[in-house]
């Protein structure tokens, strides 16, 4: 690999050589490299972003090649994203993927919430976000074919396929499908670009707040209270249940800051749909997780642990809908 790695580098840096290639714990769907291309002029910290066999050709999981695509557009947008360096091609023999500068920051969730190293990021992050995914939703992305457009409508029905394909009755997640057909707000005037995991773990933190936006590989074009209900999801608090923006802010917070870069409020209702459907799409991501863990297409301990959560987001959904007695 480093082989190839190395001609890859010398696209970029002439004579270049690979340094300190180390697979990262990170990236659950996705496997990421650490590594530094040097010349006699030049060090550039890089990561590589490669794709897994394990999710090849699920459901609403772009390809890599065109995810750098897209990343590529953010940033010219003013997102804050790592520079895309190289698209993989097949003549390199990697796969798909692409390199990207390293970015300095953390993602992991215990240090970001409970490091005094960021403790004022963790005052300011939830505006920032807001910020940033004001930025996500008015990016012009009517040229980037690769997007698939969807409306809660729609959503809701491919997660309920997805959910039937494993062959699994939950009856909490029954009663989840039940509410949100009967809540399904309308359809955006507009629809815009949704990043589809904006999160604990796609988010890097420095001392400042947040540094960079990564993993598009969900991205679609749909309702973009999706992202704003999505982060809310319990299950990226950590524990810290009273801060239900990724357990280091509140939801005025997080509209605040959203309201200030877009001029436009968040209506809290359309974020509360959003935060439901996200509960239950991370349960039967768990599910699909767990499925394939048992099936021995991925047998990482990693797959089998994520996949027991799925009972945490019944607990997380019988909160939600159904009201305790006085």
């Amino acid at each position: 690999m480093q082989e190839k790695l190395t001609r890859v580098a010398q696209r970029l840096l002439s004579g270049a050589r690979v340094e300190g290639l180390s697979r990262l714990t990170g990236g659950a769907n996705q496997q990421m490299w650490s590594l530094e291309a040097v010349s006699e002029q030049e060090r550039m910290p890089m990561i590589l972003r490669q794709a897994s066999t394990w999710n090849q050709g699920a459901e609403g999981v772009m390809q890599l090649d065109d995810e750098a695509r897209l990343v590529i557009r953010a940033g010219a947008g003013g997102v804050p994203v790592p520079r895309v360096h190289e698209i993989l091609r097949p003549e390199d023999g990697l796969g798909t993927g692409y390199l990207m500068a390293r970015v300095e920051g953390e993602t992991l969730p215990p240090k970001i919430l409970k490091g005094d190293r960021y403790s004022r990021a963790r005052q300011v992050l939830a505006g920032q976000c807001g910020e940033v995914l004001a930025g996500i939703h008015r990016l012009d992305v009517s040229d980037l074919t690769f997007l698939q457009p969807a409306t809660p409508a729609d959503v809701v029905a491919n997660l309920y396929r997805e959910y039937q394909g494993y062959g699994e009755a939950r009856p909490v997640f029954e009663l989840a499908f039940h509410w949100l057909r009967e809540h399904l707000p309308e359809v955006p005037d507009k629809l815009a670009l949704v990043h589809g995991d904006f999160r604990h773990g796609n988010l890097m933190v420095d001392e400042q707040g947040l540094a960079a936006v990564l993993d598009w590989e969900l991205a679609f074009v749909g309702d973009p209270m999706a992202d704003l209900g999505w982060l809310c999801v319990n299950s990226w608090r950590f524990g810290n249940i009273d801060l239900p923006v990724g357990g280091f802010g509140s939801r005025e917070h997080l509209f605040d800051g959203y309201e200030a870069a877009s001029g436009q409020r968040p209506d809290p209702d359309r974020v509360r749909f959003w935060e439901i459907l996200g509960t239950l799409r991370w349960g039967i991501m768990c599910q699909g997780m767990a499925a394939s863990f048992v099936a021995g297409h991925d047998t990482s301990p990693e797959r089998g642990a994520i996949g027991r959560r799925a009972s945490e987001t019944e607990v997380d959904l019988l909160r939600e809908l159904v009201p305790l007695n006085p």
